[in-house]
């Protein structure tokens, strides 16, 4: 999202008319959206980025979000994430699994990693959510990054206002792991023998803290302009 006086063709109601920008300029800041959706529970937890959409920044956000709601869900030991086929997140990138796998460490957590067939983004709850943001703040001029966290605050999902998180950090594209120094992070992945591109489990190193039985919370993550999380006890 570009942050400038610039119009977004959306309507607002006021006494007078809002001045906007009638053709691209260069923006004063940019804003990178990810979202995550407690399916059971809904909760919608947005972080926005002042830099790029990248395998960290999706990382970072997964992180963020996992640190924020651990405490929502006492005992899980288990993360059951559904992904799109987006550039950023597939299992083939190598700096994305490598921050999935130190995730999975550092809690630590089992993660789960299905990916969705491809033109399968309808199925996806978050894009609702989406649609209500961008319904939401279409007619604001978002003239500053306060004044776009702000009306991101003030939408609801389910007649809730989400929880709104800030990522200030600078992210460089294209990040990636020689294979060299890949080999140890590959080995840790159990990928499925009929699906191995598409479906893969990731176990923590101190995977005697993880008992059978323990509770699971299924997440889905699907990319596009914006990264989206959504997550959703079992």
């Amino acid at each position: 999202m570009k942050i400038g006086e610039f119009s977004r063709g959306g309507v607002a109601r006021g006494r007078l008319p809002v001045r906007a920008a009638d053709h691209e300029m260069p923006p004063d800041a940019r804003l990178a959206p990810a979202g995550i959706l407690d399916v059971d529970n809904h909760p919608l937890n947005l972080v926005f980025g002042t830099s790029r959409d990248t395998r960290d920044f999706v990382a970072d956000g997964l992180e963020l979000w996992w640190a924020h709601r651990r405490v929502a869900h006492p005992g899980v030991h288990r993360l059951l994430i559904n992904l799109d086929n987006g550039p950023e997140i597939g299992s083939s990138r190598t700096q994305f699994i490598k921050r999935l796998v130190e995730f999975a460490d550092r809690y630590p957590l089992t993660l789960e990693l299905a990916y969705y067939p491809p033109y399968h983004s309808k199925y996806n709850r978050i894009e609702r959510c989406w649609g209500i943001l961008e319904n939401h703040w279409n007619g604001v001029l978002p003239t500053s990054l306060s004044t776009a966290l702000h009306w991101a605050k003030t939408m609801t999902w389910r007649g809730v206002a989400p929880i709104v998180h800030l990522l200030d950090r600078v992210y460089q594209t294209g990040v990636r792991i020689v294979p060299r120094l890949f080999r140890p992070v590959a080995a840790r992945l159990q990928r499925s023998a009929s699906l191995p591109k598409w479906s893969l489990v990731i176990h923590p190193l101190l995977r005697s803290v993880i008992s059978c039985g323990v509770p699971k919370t299924s997440v889905l993550l699907t990319p596009g302009s914006t990264y989206f999380i959504t997550a959703a006890s079992a």
